[in-house]
């Protein structure tokens, strides 16, 4: 089942079930969708592809997050239980993510497979962990964790 299906079954799901919280949430997610296939009609794409679904679910996480830092230094625990909500709901369709460990065992392995030596090729290393772990390595995290490991 791809994520569109499963976005729209779960709408259903807690319309019926009276989850207002997370029926919001699920529209916004495919108000979203609509936008960015929208946005990818030029290309000649009608729907994008769920890697792309997944890289926008993971832009609206990483939004609410700075929301919730905001809210957190404005003290407003209502806002702050909110975006977490709704950071919960989103993440509920994202693989599950490394953790510390495996990325460190995936950055060696990418260093040893590229041959990499020095920081001038993080970005081959770079480009062989996002086609080997692109799902379910958080590559903002990543990258301290290959320069570190290329300037040893």
């Amino acid at each position: 089942m791809s994520l569109r299906d499963q976005f729209t079954e779960q709408l259903k799901t807690s319309m019926k079930a009276g989850d207002a919280p997370r029926t919001s949430t699920l529209r916004m997610i495919l108000a979203r969708l609509k936008d960015v296939d929208i946005a990818a009609r030029p290309k000649g794409v009608d729907k994008v592809p769920d890697d792309d679904v997944l890289a926008m679910l993971r832009g609206m996480v990483k939004s609410r997050r700075e929301s919730v830092e905001l809210y957190k230094q404005g003290n407003r625990p209502d806002l702050v239980a909110k975006e977490e909500a709704e950071i919960a709901v989103i993440e509920g369709f994202l693989p599950q993510q490394m953790d510390e460990a495996a990325m460190q065992q995936a950055v060696a392995d990418a260093v040893a497979d590229t041959g990499a030596t020095s920081i001038k090729d993080m970005g081959k290393v770079m480009a062989a962990l996002k086609v080997k772990h692109a799902a379910a390595m958080d590559m903002a995290k990543a990258g301290p964790l290959v320069k570190a490991r290329l300037s040893a």
